[in-house]
């Protein structure tokens, strides 16, 4: 058996967050302690990521309804300003497979069919969604992402997932649809494959590039498929001018240059309809970029600063929006790619963005010739890998309360459209949330020969009950949503008693906290019991529980012996207070 390593540091220490400018400004903090040999390396790194943010931001960007250049505009410039204000040492931002379908639902009806409508909107989106997550960060909100709970994530997620899938499917065909939602366009997929309208040698380049990734992905994840795929079909389609001889659809001619700086302009009720979805984009950006900045956080021993990188990720959205290019969120398939090409820093993001740079100023026409097909398989693929089966199959199994969450999610996306999906999704959390607090668990206790303390008769059955005491659990915090259930549920324990009641003891250790008319109910309650001939006492109450308690003068009014440290010695008082002839409560029996 290998011996343990014995550690060098101690383990989980938190480092100290740095302080004035240097948190503001992360990158500052980072050249202070930069290291010459770890340039070669980011440099290396963001020569492989480019490979892989061309071919995705172009096709994110026609799989949110936009032309494939403003892909590689909304990539250009988020990488830098997140470089300059993200906490996170190798995430990647850019366009991602998880908001393609939000922006498309979004803008597509608004522009009716004009480009540069699109355009123009997809900006102001991102300048939305930008200002909410800098809001959000300013007032300490990184908490939101904590409340959007896994199986609901899933649920939306895979709903989106599909929905941009089958948006993506016409073009591995080499036809067009039309559709307005997820059943149009599939009905129209499904009319275009039955009347024959499938494209072979799109079809052809389409599913070959499919194979070609998915195979990279997963025998050969080291080499970036993407690009093997992409720079392969392009080829292919200028040597054989495919777009001419078999009328497959290519990117066609880039514009040469930097996207120019332009405040998009829109009506108010445009602004009205895009601040409804900048919503439902900040919150899936916050999810995703919790999760994931917080995964590789952990791998490099790191301490995120949630809220920094919530105003992070608002800046670069401000960015995208103001040079051409649209929402964009953290990436869980590039920053692992920056990872494993050596990344030591956010100058990866950097040198990325610079070749990207360098590719529209000095090469445009190089991807001219790159065929639609190959685009769609992109946004397939990453939607395949998007796609969350089996967290929901171990939902089914493990809980079913959550799956039929995470399903309803689901279905909301995909039958409703992306907007109201997620709003229903988050809905759905809130009402989560709200149920288990406003029903949560609560027991009788007795004690069990053999065991510690007190335990819960319905999962001990032959745990002995005192005569004339009833100890009552509540397992969440008092407040004004369950402060009525906590006393229905006292008052029946009450009632199921086997003896009369004479002390009602509370084993508030779970009780985290009691709102002020959770307080009122407890007076009540305590008066109730009163003129019944009983008394109401409480257990194990944590400190800053009771001091509300004394600034609401219920500690007083109920009265400081009422209180015990311990269970223990709450059943100590009622055996002496009443004079039974058992001082070890193992030995009480039933009557």
């Amino acid at each position: 058996m290998a011996s343990k390593q014995i550690p060098t540091a101690k383990p989980f220490t938190r480092l100290a967050r740095p302080r004035g400018l240097f948190r503001w400004i992360p990158l500052l903090e980072t050249l202070r302690g930069y290291r010459s040999e770890w340039l070669i390396h980011d440099i290396v790194a963001g020569m492989v990521l480019t490979a892989v943010l061309i071919p995705v931001g172009m096709g994110y960007a026609a799989a949110s309804g936009l032309p494939a250049i403003y892909g590689l505009y909304a990539t250009i410039f988020p990488l830098i300003v997140y470089a300059i204000f993200g906490p996170s040492k190798i995430l990647v931002l850019g366009p991602d497979s998880a908001l393609a379908g939000l922006i498309a639902a979004t803008i597509l009806p608004l522009a009716a069919g004009n480009a540069d409508k699109a355009v123009v909107l997809a900006g102001m989106l991102a300048i939305i969604t930008g200002v909410l997550c800098i809001l959000a960060g300013l007032a300490r909100f990184g908490f939101i992402t904590d409340l959007l709970s896994k199986p609901i994530r899933q649920g939306y997620l895979n709903g989106i997932a599909l929905t941009v899938l089958i948006g993506q499917l016409p073009k591995i065909f080499g036809f067009s649809v039309s559709g307005s939602n997820f059943l149009q366009e599939t009905k129209s997929l499904m009319q275009g494959i039955w009347n024959g309208q499938i494209n072979p040698t799109a079809c052809a380049i389409g599913i070959s590039c499919l194979m070609v990734i998915i195979g990279f992905k997963r025998w050969a994840s080291k080499i970036p498929g993407v690009l093997i795929a992409v720079v392969g079909a392009t080829i292919i389609a200028s040597v054989l001018g495919l777009s001419v001889s078999k009328g497959i659809v290519v990117v066609g001619p880039l514009p040469q240059g930097l996207p120019q700086f332009q405040i998009p302009v829109v009506s108010f009720a445009e602004f009205s309809d895009l601040f409804a979805a900048a919503v439902a984009i900040a919150l899936v950006s916050f999810a995703d970029m919790s999760a994931v900045s917080r995964t590789f956080a952990l791998r490099a021993g790191h301490e995120i600063d949630s809220n920094q990188e919530v105003i992070a990720l608002g800046l670069a959205n401000v960015a995208a929006g103001f040079f051409q290019g649209f929402s964009v969120s953290s990436s869980a398939s590039r920053t692992p790619v920056a990872e494993s090409a050596g990344a030591k820093t956010q100058i990866t993001g950097v040198v990325g963005a610079v070749c990207i740079a360098l590719l529209l100023i000095f090469a445009p026409h190089l991807l001219q010739n790159l065929p639609h097909a190959v685009l769609g398989a992109v946004v397939i693929c990453a939607c395949i890998w998007l796609f969350e089966v089996r967290g929901v199959l171990r939902l089914y199994k493990l809980r079913r309360d959550e799956f039929v969450l995470s399903i309803v999610c689901f279905l909301g996306v995909v039958l409703l459209g992306v907007i109201k999906g997620i709003f229903i999704a988050i809905g759905l959390a809130l009402f989560a949330f709200i149920w288990r607090a406003w029903r949560p668990y609560d027991a009788v206790l007795g004690h069990v020969d053999g065991l510690k303390s007190y335990h819960d008769i319905s999962r001990h059955p032959e745990a002995r009950r005192i005569p004339g005491l009833v100890l009552f659990r509540w397992d969440a915090p008092l407040f004004f949503a369950n402060a009525e259930t906590f006393r229905e549920q006292l008052l029946r324990a009450v009632a199921d008693a086997p003896t009369p009641t004479r002390w009602v003891v509370v084993a508030a250790e779970p009780i985290t906290d009691v709102d002020i008319t959770a307080a009122d109910v407890l007076a009540d309650l305590d008066k109730t019991l009163h003129q019944a001939g009983m008394d109401l006492f409480f257990a194990e109450m944590k400190g800053p529980v009771k001091d509300r308690l004394k600034r609401y003068g219920l500690f007083n009014s109920l009265g400081i012996d009422n209180f015990f440290p311990t269970i223990e010695q709450a059943v100590e008082h009622y055996l002496a207070a009443h004079k039974i002839n058992h001082i070890n409560s193992s030995d009480v029996k039933e009557p």
